[in-house]
């Protein structure tokens, strides 16, 4: 009952705030202040002001809630408008009775009088009602729009949200199958090294899972996660793996989309480094500019290089969409020297000062 009452009472001030600024500016112009006696008038001005917004404040709101309450019954037009247009005679009549009987009269109160009060008029007030009904309306209807507006826009959340959550299913069991499939590989020829993947895989594995449901976290955590998981194909490729990181210290603070760098470098070895006989490099650089977190993972490929354009990447590009609604985008490019760039703009987020400068990696090429 509080909120409802306070409702109510919140209504009432509006409504009085409103009609009693409407019947000073009213006043004023039917009745400027006497120069004269300029105090006295404008004390007159100020309590006739009063009961009259008093006398229109009374029934704004519950003409408010009666249009908001029975406007589903508006189908039947010519009926709904009949209805209001009859309402209009008790308003006028009830309003002009409280003006007639509490302004101090300026003719003998008598019926005859109220009568002539209520002819002369009955037209200014059934135009005040009117403006009241259609306010009212007005109001109720950009109530319902911005309720379906709400409505559609946790839909949307909520569907997005969906979507996000699949998408990170999705992603964690096709780089599971791919790795695994690496393993597999190893299996025969290198029985130690395959165990010992194995077991880097499962702490890999561990990590993924104990990431929280977050949708974005600090490039510094994604870095570690890509990290790790090249630091497993390296033991599959061996020397035939080269492998640079040149990550600006302002970046690792900055938040991206969980599991969206490794489906790139993950890319970058299936699809470049692994159809190279001689083996390969790739280069994970990051870097800022105009508002903006840039990653490109670059790595040299074979003479037809394949994009891999399968479950990671367009996972990456379904999950920019639902998480940034066009903000940000993924570029892939084949550079006449045979290198493959992935191109990943973020708006740079939550950026904070870290004291991270002085890593050891940070800014510099490192070479392994």
């Amino acid at each position: 009952m509080a909120p409802r009452f306070r409702g109510i009472v919140r209504a009432y001030l509006l409504s009085i705030a409103f009609w009693y600024g409407m019947s000073m500016l009213m006043g004023l112009q039917y009745k400027p202040l006497d120069r004269h006696n300029l105090w006295f008038s404008f004390l007159d001005l100020l309590m006739q002001a009063g009961v009259r917004a008093f006398a229109l404040a009374l029934w704004t709101p519950p003409i408010f809630y009666l249009a908001e309450k029975y406007v589903r019954y508006s189908a039947n037009r010519v009926r709904y408008a009949l209805l209001w247009g009859l309402g209009a005679v008790p308003f006028v009549l009830i309003h002009l009775a409280i003006l007639y009987l509490v302004i101090p009269p300026y003719v003998s109160r008598s019926l005859q009088a109220w009568l002539e009060v209520v002819r002369t008029s009955f037209a200014d007030d059934t135009l005040v009602y009117i403006a009241i009904v259609v306010a009212a309306h007005a109001y109720v209807s950009l109530k319902r729009v911005r309720r379906q507006e709400t409505e559609k826009y946790e839909y949307q959340q909520a569907l997005a949200a969906s979507e996000l959550q699949a998408l990170k299913m999705q992603l964690q069991p096709h780089f599971l199958f791919n790795t695994l499939h690496g393993i597999a590989t190893l299996a025969d020829e290198d029985p130690k090294t395959a165990r010992a993947m194995i077991i880097k895989l499962s702490n890999l594995l561990r990590a993924a899972l104990d990431r929280d449901s977050s949708d974005l976290i600090p490039l510094e955590s994604e870095l570690k996660f890509a990290r790790e998981y090249l630091d497993l194909e390296q033991m599959r490729f061996g020397s035939r793996l080269r492998i640079a990181w040149v990550v600006a210290p302002e970046t690792y603070q900055l938040l991206v989309p969980q599991m969206i760098l490794q489906p790139l470098v993950e890319n970058a070895v299936q699809h470049g480094i692994a159809s190279l006989r001689e083996g390969g490099w790739l280069e994970v650089a990051t870097g800022t500019n105009n508002g903006t977190l840039n990653i490109q993972v670059r790595n040299s490929a074979g003479d037809k290089p394949s994009s891999g354009n399968g479950v990671g990447l367009r996972n990456v590009e379904a999950r920019l969409k639902y998480l940034y609604s066009g903000d940000a985008t993924l570029r892939l490019a084949v550079a006449e020297d045979r290198t493959f760039t992935a191109s990943l703009v973020l708006p740079a987020l939550n950026s904070r000062p870290s004291s991270v400068a002085a890593r050891t990696d940070a800014g510099s090429s490192l070479l392994t």
